[in-house]
């Protein structure tokens, strides 16, 4: 929704503020017994995804357990270096799944922040505004439902990337929030933030651009922002119905992007995934 760059840090990294929600889709995770941990990736989006020890799941199963033995099965349909958080959303459910299988505590959200920033804000799953690496997260217990259209160009691009591009480190905060209670409110608070990091991710990936462009010129965008380092946007439109409409305007105009109507929920997104 948001991502302000407050600073950088002595160690090369970001500070940064941002607010994250979790729409209707993603990848879906399932863990079973095993004799030993193996990681199988599945779906539409599985030829980019790493199958080894760098895989951001596999590495969160052996910061939770080092010798745990599991079979993981990874159904991918997020695109892949998309600024969709999948890749940390994916490691959080796993984190999850198997810390119920193995019986174990769920390890703190400094060592979670260190594997990925995201990942703290996945394992809670549910809107809130992120400080530090991620390791700080405040709950948005009051922020309404969103219908959303995402669009992705089918073009990865890397994190380090944009942020190598970045040429301001040190942005005015986050505001403060308003009355959440109301979905106006919120979209009016939204429309006067920002995502830091559109500008030099334009620069690299001039589509993000025309994919902005696209969703504003949708009937019923409220608002249309690139969603954390890209190439993905999104749009807030006002009803489901609306989103949908939208994105299946989208996908015939541009059919080589990728282009999705989804909506935010409260919804346990952990349950029933482990076999």
């Amino acid at each position: 929704m948001a991502l302000h760059i407050a600073s950088r840090r002595p160690d090369g990294l970001h500070s940064l503020s941002s607010i994250v929600v979790f729409p209707e889709i993603g990848d879906r995770i399932t863990v079973e017994p095993n004799s030993q941990l193996t990681l199988e990736v599945e779906g539409p989006m599985a030829a980019d995804v790493p199958k080894g020890e760098e895989n951001l799941v596999v590495r969160a199963a052996r910061l939770l357990d080092p010798q745990g033995p599991a079979r993981i099965t990874l159904q991918k349909t997020l695109p892949v270096a998309a600024g969709l958080g999948g890749g940390s959303a994916d490691a959080a459910a796993a984190t999850h799944l198997l810390s119920q299988l193995w019986g174990c505590s769920l390890p703190s959200r400094d060592r979670l922040a260190k594997l990925g920033a995201d990942i703290p804000a996945c394992m809670f799953a549910k809107p809130a505004i992120l400080a530090g690496l991620g390791e700080h997260v405040l709950p948005l217990w009051a922020f309404p439902p969103l219908s959303l259209v995402l669009v992705n160009p089918g073009i990865p691009l890397p994190t380090g990337e944009v942020f190598t591009a970045l040429s301001t480190t040190d942005n005015p905060p986050l505001s403060p929030d308003p009355d959440l209670c109301s979905w106006k409110a919120v979209v009016q608070w939204l429309q006067w933030l920002r995502n830091d990091l559109e500008e030099p991710a334009m620069r690299i990936q001039p589509a993000i651009g025309e994919i902005l462009t696209a969703l504003s010129s949708c009937d019923g965008c409220q608002l249309a922002r690139m969603t954390g380092s890209g190439a993905t946007c999104f749009g807030i439109f006002p009803s489901k119905s609306c989103a949908a409409y939208a994105a299946r305007r989208i996908s015939e105009r541009s059919p080589a992007w990728w282009a999705r109507a989804t909506w935010t929920s409260d919804e346990d997104r952990y349950s029933a995934r482990l076999t």
